[in-house]
């Protein structure tokens, strides 16, 4: 006969498996607002000084802030894929940052995250920057249906821009048309050599409202030279400045189509990569040039969400991250008065280094949670917290199973619970990896430059292996590898076994 110990041990026992499956059956609305190019230290809730983002804030006041959240890759194009396949992009070639007319890099025929979320029940839409190829081998046909692409991996509805704001084809593609496409007015794309009679920053530099600084001297569009050569397609361009408010209107649609049923939402935004031409709402406002002006035009993005799910009445049942897919660069090819106005602003806070680096300050990024019902208002986690892991984390939230390799069930640190991940992994802009367990970050030698003199950011390149304490040395000041030989060949060894070898 069970006593009443045991009676009440049963009861627990019954109440929590009933409330963890009644958890995973209430589906919640998820929104993922994944930036460009925005540093650790470029938002007010970690302690930006010279920039204040209220609406971003508001995520923090609301919710969790994670101070040791990391995207995959000091990258766009590999921290996207992994976020989207939970698969580390340096396994699979070609993930490297894609041209504007690559073909799509995420197989088909395998289960990404929101053809999970699609499979459990969820309406799932990408409104923004994609830069994940379209098409099949050899590249897109621009003037016919545009596919595969994101529909074919698991989205119901997208509204995107192809590659990035500084890369050919400058136009939007909803589904898989070109938006306003004009069938007399065909659009040719071509990164290889110039095409078609189109005015150039190279060749007409008069005709700039923005002059370049690096690498972004062909085909002008709206008075902005970019990489790649296009022709055509005049009437389907965009407009720079309308950007942030056609991909956030489209976002808002999305939400109101939606609002009834569970929906996923990627809004991957433009901002704040470059070229930075915000709405004239915004220019001047912030006192840091372009770059600032981006911030605050980001900021306002997040705050036309907030109020919509507002307005719904859908806050309390919607789980909003927001983060970065990799670390910040203030000149990245446009003279834009980024570094001259930065007035004292540290867009990777105390890190080192930024985007396209090994150090923190390439892959340790902003994240913002927010569920009203399940995450704790203002709370702060200093937890280990991957990218890499929403796939399984949110397969986890919805009652799902995953087969994502590399994704790894940290739904109870995405809300606010203890650390679940052992170790981070970090890839460069170089393919090279680096590894962070406990409060030690290790990185193997190499080759290569110490500094990428075009962004003066330092890479994170040795010749010897490079060891920091985090705890004791977040700004990676100190290389204490030759005190720490074991150490050392632990770290080694975990990466090697994580890389297969």
């Amino acid at each position: 006969m069970l006593n009443r110990f045991n009676y009440l041990l049963v009861f627990v026992f019954i109440w929590e498996a009933s409330s963890f499956v009644s958890f995973a059956q209430t589906k919640p609305n998820i929104v993922i607002i994944y930036t460009d190019d925005l540093g650790f230290g470029d938002i007010s809730a970690n302690g930006a000084k010279k920039i204040k983002t209220p609406n971003i804030d508001r995520l923090a006041k609301e919710g969790l802030r994670f101070t040791n959240a990391y995207a995959t890759a000091a990258t766009c194009t590999p921290s996207r894929f992994s976020l989207l396949t939970g698969k580390y992009a340096w396994r699979k070639s070609g993930t490297n940052v894609a041209p504007g007319d690559a073909a799509l890099i995420i197989p088909t025929n395998e289960e990404t995250m929101p053809l999970m979320l699609q499979k459990a029940g969820y309406q799932t839409g990408v409104v923004g920057k994609w830069h994940l190829g379209l098409g099949p081998a050899g590249g897109p046909d621009w003037n016919a249906d545009i596919k595969p692409g994101p529909l074919e991996i698991g989205f119901n509805y997208s509204f995107i821009m192809p590659a990035t704001g500084d890369r050919v084809p400058c136009v939007y593609l909803e589904n898989h048309r070109i938006v306003d496409l004009d069938p007399s007015d065909p659009i040719r794309v071509s990164y290889k050599e110039k095409i078609g009679n189109e005015p150039t920053g190279k060749e007409n530099p008069e005709l700039l409202k923005m002059n370049y600084s690096h690498g972004h001297d062909a085909t002008i569009i709206n008075g902005v030279s970019r990489i790649g050569w296009m022709s055509g397609g005049k009437k389907a361009r965009w407009i720079d400045e309308d950007m942030a408010d056609v991909f956030t209107n489209r976002a808002l649609t999305f939400v109101e189509k939606n609002a009834k049923n569970p929906f996923f939402l990627y809004f991957a935004t433009h901002d704040i990569h470059v070229p930075r031409v915000p709405h004239s709402r915004f220019v001047g406002k912030s006192g840091m040039g372009a770059r600032g002006d981006a911030i605050l035009q980001l900021d306002w993005s997040v705050g036309e969400i907030l109020k919509t799910l507002d307005r719904l009445k859908i806050t309390d049942e919607t789980l909003i991250i927001f983060t970065s897919d990799n670390g910040a660069v203030v000149d990245d090819g446009y003279e834009d008065e980024a570094v001259e106005k930065l007035n004292g602003h540290t867009p990777s806070g105390i890190l080192r280094g930024g985007k396209y680096s090994a150090f923190e300050g390439g892959t340790k990024v902003p994240m913002l949670v927010r569920w009203p019902s399940r995450v704790k208002t203002g709370s702060v986690s200093n937890a280990l917290f991957s990218q890499i892991d929403f796939y399984a984390s949110l397969a986890a939230l919805t009652g799902r199973t995953t087969v994502a390799p590399d994704s790894f069930n940290s739904l109870n640190t995405l809300l606010g619970g203890k650390e679940n991940r052992e170790f981070i992994i970090q890839q460069a802009v170089n393919s090279r990896l680096g590894i962070i367990q406990g409060d030690w970050k290790y990185i193997p030698a190499g080759p290569g430059a110490a500094i990428n003199k075009q962004v003066n950011i330092e890479l994170g390149n040795d010749l010897k292996p490079q060891l920091y304490n985090l705890k004791k040395d977040a700004s990676e000041k100190n290389n204490v590898a030759e005190q720490n030989p074991d150490i050392v060949n632990k770290l080694m060894k975990k990466l090697a076994e994580v890389r297969g070898e």
